[in-house]
C-alpha cells in the first residue's frame, strides 16, 4: 500500500489542540525552570557527574546516557545548577505534550487532550522527577513516547512507527534497562489478546534488532565487570522493604499519579483499554508491569512511564461519553487547581526557603533536604583533611562509605584524592598501595577490617540545622592500614 493510500484508509483523528496544550507543557516548564536552583544538587546529579568524569560503556548501577548527559551540561556551565536540569525539564514538558498526542490518537479532541496534558503537568510523580536530573526522569518520558508510537501504529498500520518503536528503546536503554521488562510483557500481551500482525512485521524486529545492537557495548562492559547490575537489581529489591515491599508498591506508585485525578483517570483508562479490543493488548502490559516490578522489588516509580497512556485513554473516553454523576466532577479545572494546591502545600518542589526545614526529623524519602549543604559538608571533610600533620596528610586519601559524600568531594572539592566502595563509584577506582592515612566518611562500622587505628576527627555539617542522609555523618581517620587495598577493597565494595 503506498503512502497515499494509507493515508486515504486512515481513520481520520481529531486536530491537535495547539493552543492549549503548548500553554499547559510551557507552564510546566516555566515552573520547573524557576524553582531548578532553588536548593542545591541532589546527591544523584553530583554522582552522575562524576560518573561522567569516568567515561565508560556501562557503570555498575546504571547504562552510560545520564552520566554523559550531565557532563555535558556542567562542562558547557560548569557549577549552573539550572543549566544542568534542562534535560529533566524539557522531558517532562515533552511528556505533556505526547500524552495529548495519546489521546489525539485514540480519537480525543480538543477537551480530551487537554485533559490528559493537564494531569500529567499536576502529576506528583512527574514533577518531582522533571526537578532533578535523574534515570527516574527521562525513562518516564521515554515510555510515553514508546506507547504514543504503539498507539499510532494500530491505528495507522504504518511500519515506520515500530522502526522509530526501537529507536526509542535503543535510548531507554541508554537509561535504564527496565523498558526491557516492558517488551518482554508487551510481547505476551500481543500474543494472548493481538494485534499478532504485530509481530510479523519486519519493522518491529529490525528496530529491535538496532536496540540490541546499541546495548552490546554496555553489554560487554556489564560481563568483563561480573554483572553488577544483577547485585544492583538484588540491592533495590532489598530497599524496597523500607517502601513497604510489595504491599507498598502499588499504593506508593499510584499515590505519585495524584490524588483524585490522577488516580481516578489511570483506573477509568485502564479500564477503558481492557475493554478496547484493538488496545487491549497495552492496557495488559499496565497491568503486566506493575505486576513485574511489583513481585520483583522493583521500586513503586518504575510504573509512572504507562500512567500518561492511561490518563490519554480515559480524557478520550470522558470527551466521547459523559462520566456516571458520582465521578464527572474529577476532570474539571477545580479539581486541578486543588490537586496543584496540594502539591504546593505538601512541597512536592522546592517552594519553601531551606530554612522550613531546619530543626525537622529525619524523613526518608525527602529528597529535597537531600539537595541542601553538599558544599558546607564537603568543605567538613577538606578541614578534616587540612588539619592532618603535613607529614600524615602527604600520602593521604579520602574514603567515602557513601557514593553522595563521594561525589560531594569529588565535585566541591576536587584537590582532594578521593575514593569510595559505595555502588559505581566503588569501580572508579582503588587508593594506590603507597597511600597511608584515610580520612574516612561514614561509621565506624562501615570502616573495613584491617586498621589498626580509628579516630573520630569531625562531622558532616550542612549548616543549616536540616536532617537529611548526610548531616552528621561520623568523618574518622584511619591509621595503620595492615591490608592491600585490593583485599580491602574486594570486602568492602557493595552496591
Amino acid at each position: 500500500m503506498t503512502t497515499v493510500e494509507r493515508a486515504a484508509t486512515e481513520p481520520a483523528v481529531p486536530a491537535l489542540a495547539r493552543g492549549p496544550v503548548f500553554a499547559v507543557a510551557a507552564a510546566v516548564g516555566v515552573l520547573l525552570t524557576v524553582v531548578s536552583g532553588r536548593y542545591g544538587y541532589f546527591g544523584d546529579e553530583l554522582y552522575f557527574i562524576a560518573a561522567g568524569h569516568h567515561p565508560a560503556w556501562g557503570y555498575a548501577d546504571q547504562p552510560p546516557a545520564l552520566p554523559l548527559v550531565a557532563l555535558l551540561m556542567d562542562t558547557i556551565a560548569p557549577g549552573v545548577l539550572p543549566v544542568l536540569r534542562i534535560p529533566a525539564t524539557l522531558a517532562i514538558v515533552a511528556a505533556v505534550v505526547v500524552a495529548a498526542l495519546i489521546a489525539r490518537e485514540l480519537g480525543g479532541g480538543r477537551r480530551a487532550q487537554v485533559i490528559a496534558a493537564a494531569t500529567v503537568a499536576v502529576s506528583p510523580s512527574f514533577l518531582a522527577t522533571g526537578h532533578l536530573l535523574a534515570t527516574s526522569t527521562l525513562d518516564p518520558a521515554l515510555w510515553t513516547l514508546l506507547t504514543w508510537l504503539l498507539v499510532r501504529w494500530v491505528r495507522t498500520r504504518a511500519d515506520g512507527l515500530l522502526l522509530a518503536a526501537g529507536l526509542v528503546t535503543a535510548v531507554a536503554l541508554q537509561v535504564k534497562f527496565l523498558v526491557v521488562g516492558f517488551w518482554v510483557v508487551a510481547i505476551v500481551a500481543i500474543l494472548v489478546f493481538g494485534p499478532r500482525e504485530m509481530l510479523r512485521r519486519p519493522a518491529l524486529w529490525l528496530g529491535g534488532g538496532f536496540a540490541v545492537l546499541a546495548t552490546i557495548p554496555t553489554l560487554v562492559w556489564q560481563a568483563q565487570n561480573g554483572w553488577p547490575q544483577i547485585g544492583m537489581s538484588q540491592a533495590v529489591a532489598a530497599e524496597s522493604v523500607y517502601a513497604g515491599g510489595m504491599l507498598g508498591f502499588l499504593p506508593l506508585g499510584v499515590l505519585g499519579t495524584g490524588l483524585l485525578v490522577g488516580t481516578v483517570l489511570a483506573a477509568h483508562g485502564l479500564g477503558r483499554l481492557l475493554r478496547m479490543p484493538q488496545y487491549r493488548f497495552l492496557g495488559a502490559t499496565a497491568v503486566g508491569i506493575a505486576l513485574l516490578f511489583m513481585v520483583t522489588g522493583g521500586r513503586p516509580y518504575y510504573i509512572i512511564g504507562v500512567f500518561p497512556l492511561l490518563w490519554a485513554a480515559s480524557a478520550a473516553g470522558i470527551e466521547q461519553r459523559r462520566p456516571a454523576v458520582w465521578w464527572r466532577w474529577v476532570p474539571t479545572w477545580p479539581t486541578y487547581v486543588v490537586t496543584a494546591a496540594f502539591i504546593a502545600v505538601a512541597n512536592i518542589l522546592p517552594f519553601t526557603p531551606v530554612s522550613a526545614h531546619a530543626d525537622q526529623p529525619l524523613q526518608i524519602g525527602n529528597f529535597q533536604r537531600d539537595e541542601i549543604g553538599w558544599p558546607a559538608m564537603a568543605a567538613d571533610v577538606a578541614a578534616a583533611y587540612a588539619d592532618l600533620p603535613p607529614d600524615v596528610a602527604r600520602n593521604a586519601v579520602v574514603v567515602t562509605g557513601d557514593y553522595w559524600s563521594y561525589s560531594a568531594v569529588q565535585y566541591f572539592e576536587p584537590q582532594l584524592p578521593s575514593y569510595s566502595f559505595a555502588r559505581g563509584a566503588a569501580w572508579f577506582g582503588v587508593p594506590p598501595e603507597d597511600s597511608d592515612a584515610v580520612i574516612f566518611v561514614g561509621d565506624e562500622s562501615e570502616v573495613p577490617a584491617g586498621f589498626g587505628s580509628v579516630t573520630r576527627v569531625g562531622a558532616l555539617d550542612n549548616d543549616e540545622r536540616v536532617n537529611n542522609l548526610a548531616q552528621g555523618r561520623p568523618i574518622l581517620l584511619l591509621q595503620d592500614r595492615q591490608r592491600p587495598w585490593s583485599e580491602l577493597w574486594a570486602q568492602a565494595r557493595h552496591l
